[in-house]
């Protein structure tokens, strides 16, 4: 393994603050914990960027002004209590009251407690974009779930510590109807008992699930849901079920309460298991005195699951090592040729790991522990769920990898370490993640020791590392069961920082991907290839010599030839002009393309006399190959698109999708050869008997003919964008677009029907990114 250092390092305004302060979404966005907000860092594999360095995003999610208080009774009674307690003869009381940061969290005479103690992602598909929540719990108890909806603003879907504290105030402080009745507030043991039975320890999603819903007419459809398992300091875990999109308040299903039976528990992570294709589930629990175990959770009307009838042990020794984190991971076991799940855990410098199995004699756990990693405690642990690698951190800057192999019994690992002063220089750690698909890992670090003295002041700062080297990532993408680019943003960001410093696309990688495009018929690869293009024709680009942001102080224009003594032609103001722009537009590129220096010497047939013209011929070749591989993937979603319109109306008139221009668009070039499309044009044609059905301006009711698959202009010379999930005509002020702004889709109505909202829920056919 050789880590390389990517650019660039991310700065942090505050300091990290809580336990694993770093985490690393399905949607690629890095969440870091800090003492004022959680710093959210988005990365991007930007097609219109020629820049080497890293694209990443960055919003935040500012902390609670206001202290969170739990609501252990009525305010009048609990303010009586807090000043009964505060003053009380009794030492133990009062100094156990006065310095408890959960009854006293805005401080009085201790400072505030400020910032975030936990950051947790969902997975991928769960928000109203299609995205993944961010769960944050702050610390001083607040626990809520966030949405980032419209990229630059986060916002606060629903406050559950607020809503557990109503829960409980319902039901008199009491798990289950069972429970004994509850003592008075007034009591210290009680209040204590209120407090610690709705203080967060830490929170964890599940994947999503399936349940059932009976609709009105008893008809059951499914409905996609999530569950987040809060684990509390008395030991209980409250599992919440949310539907999907989670929307608020209103898309809470259920919220159940399971007594662990740990004492002071420390960390929490789902284990989900599959064999035979029964889903099993439950909780796997660590405490801070050193037992795991696995607490088995019963999940009503969801849809194939099962679960354990009694707790499983992993480590029962209370040998008083804190459980510090705990990563659960599915694997496949060669040699038992069925599912495994790998549970490793970090306790003090060491890693815990249990493999658990099921075979016909039941549940077999193995487990061991690997020592000698480490010389301080690891303070971060992550690992890449698609191998199984692990990666563990000490504060002195040292990573370990730890890979599994399987043997006939159980399975060892094979360890290295990754030394990080050797690529950033001497560093403290303060917290590790791994990127999706194990292409890159982000870490926290401060200054070390310069001559044996610590540094004044620490800057944190987020920083890169590759895991992967370009081969591995390409072989990857090439052989990938996601088929998603927008899945595998950390590989082909990879795959774009080769082409952008090489200025050519690896022949190896060519010639798989045009084998794949051949015995495939998916669009993926096609898709990949778009992507390569776009990077080579970025990497042959000269960046331009003024920042396109910045104002130009130039005066009013003047016509050049007007002005005596100047021997400019028309075509040297259209080179000048040409360069100040942001963006080339593909039909001015044989005028105004600057050429990189270094472009030309890549390339094989530029020659040192004429050098330009191979060169801006190279561009052209590039943009037809371009437009060709864009015209293919429009071709492909134009069937898609009529299929849905022949198979959910009856006659074409009221689909509002422009079915005649789509078919005569489709059509209209000679050497365009598909049976599939002539024989699904020919059964649309036939059920629209003859009629047209056209789209109309809404300025001038004129007819918007169908020419152009991005933008329809009427007579008057009105112009609309074109919907390219639909490719209806966008008639509003308001639409979406991509995420890398290939794109832009029109917003569903209510009287759309379903197939046309769920066509409007769709990637970008170019990217695969989100639309928003």
């Amino acid at each position: 393994l050789t880590a390389v250092r990517r650019e660039p390092a991310v700065r942090l305004q505050h300091g990290a603050s809580g336990l694993e302060p770093l985490a690393w979404s399905e949607d690629h966005r890095v969440s870091v914990s800090t003492a004022r907000s959680i710093a959210v860092l988005e990365q991007l594999s930007d097609v219109h960027s020629g820049g080497q360095d890293m694209v990443i995003h960055r919003t935040a999610v500012p902390a609670p002004g206001a202290a969170c208080t739990l609501k252990v009774g009525p305010k009048k009674e609990v303010a009586e209590c807090k000043e009964k307690f505060a003053s009380s003869v009794d030492p133990t009381v009062s100094q156990m009251f006065m310095l408890d940061r959960v009854f006293n969290p805005e401080g009085k005479s201790l400072t505030p407690m400020r910032g975030f103690k936990y950051s947790s992602w969902s997975p991928l598909g769960c928000d109203a974009n299609g995205r993944c929540l961010l769960a944050a719990l702050t610390m001083d108890n607040r626990l809520t779930i966030h949405a980032n909806l419209n990229r630059l603003q986060w916002v606060q879907l629903v406050d559950l510590t607020e809503l557990y504290g109503e829960r409980l105030f319902e039901a008199s402080y009491k798990v289950c109807k069972a429970d004994t009745p509850c003592g008075e507030l007034g009591d210290f043991p009680e209040f204590q008992r209120r407090h610690s039975m709705q203080a967060p320890v830490r929170m964890e999603w599940s994947g999503i699930c399936t349940t059932q819903q009976v609709k009105h007419n008893n008809e059951c459809r499914d409905v996609g849901s999530v569950l987040l398992a809060v684990l509390f300091e008395n030991g209980n875990i409250a599992v919440w079920q949310f539907q999907l999109p989670f929307l608020g308040k209103e898309s809470i299903t259920s919220c159940n309460t399971i007594e662990s039976g740990i004492s002071s528990p420390s960390v929490l992570s789902w284990w989900e298991y599959e064999h035979n294709n029964r889903k099993m589930s439950g909780l796997i629990v660590g405490s801070a005195y050193g037992p795991v175990k696995i607490i088995p959770v019963n999940l009503k009307a969801v849809k194939g699951y099962f679960t354990l009838r009694q707790p499983v042990v992993l480590w029962q020794e209370m040998d008083q090592l804190p459980v510090h984190s705990i990563k659960c991971i599915p694997l496949y076991h060669p040699y038992q040729k069925c599912s495994c799940s790998l549970v490793v855990a970090a306790r003090g410098p060491y890693v815990f790991w249990c493999l658990l199995l099921i075979s016909k004699a039941g549940l077999n756990v193995h487990n061991s522990h690997v020592t000698g990693l480490h010389s301080l405690p690891i303070v971060s642990m992550t690992a890449d769920k698609q191998n199984g690698t692990v990666y563990t951190c000490s504060s002195d800057g040292k990573v370990r990898q730890l890979i599994p192999i399987f043997t006939d019994v159980a399975l060892k690992f094979e360890h290295q370490l990754i030394k990080l002063s050797e690529v950033f220089g001497c560093v403290r750690t303060h917290g590790i993640a791994v990127s999706p698909c194990g292409a890159y890992l982000a870490v926290i670090t401060t200054e070390g020791m310069a001559n044996g003295l610590h540094p004044i002041n620490k800057n944190y700062q987020v920083q890169f590392v590759t895991l992967k080297t370009f081969e591995e990532a390409a072989a990857q993408l090439l052989e990938s069961s996601v088929q998603n680019l927008f899945r595998q943003v950390d590989l082909t960001d990879l795959v774009r920082w080769k082409i952008l410093k090489d200025k050519h696309i690896p022949q190896f990688l060519q010639e798989a991907l045009d084998k794949k495009i051949e015995s495939c018929s998916s669009t993926y690869f096609w898709r990949f290839k778009l992507f390569l293009l776009r990077i080579l024709y970025q990497s042959m680009q000269k960046a331009p010599s003024e920042v396109t942001w910045r104002p130009s102080h130039e005066d009013a224009k003047i016509l050049v030839s007007d002005s005596p003594g100047m021997g400019s032609t028309e075509d040297d103001q259209e080179e000048g002009t040409s360069k100040q722009a942001s963006k080339q537009s593909l039909g001015d590129t044989g005028k105004g393309v600057d050429i990189d220096d270094t472009a030309e010497d890549s390339l094989h047939h530029s020659s040192d006399t004429g050098g330009r013209e191979p060169m801006v011929e190279k561009l052209l070749e590039i943009q037809a190959q371009i437009e060709a591989v864009e015209m293919h993937l429009t071709r492909e979603h134009m069937k898609r698109v009529l299929g849905e319109v022949y198979l959910h109306t009856w006659i074409t008139e009221n689909t509002s999708i422009p079915t005649r221009g789509v078919c005569d668009f489709l059509m209209s070039n000679d050497g365009y050869d598909d049976r599939t499309a002539q024989v699904l044009i020919g059964h649309i044609l036939k059920k629209m008997n003859k009629q047209t059905f056209p789209e109309h301006c809404s300025l001038c009711k004129e007819i918007l003919p169908f020419t152009d698959r991005k933008q329809a202009v009427c007579s008057n010379g009105h112009i609309w964008l074109r919907c390219f999930l639909t490719y209806q005509s966008c008639q509003s002020l308001v639409y979406r677009r991509c995420l890398l702004h290939d794109s832009i889709a029109r917003h569903p109505t209510p009287e759309d029907p379903e197939w046309i909202k769920r066509l409007l829920q769709g990637p970008c056919t170019f990217c695969d990114s989100p639309v928003f």
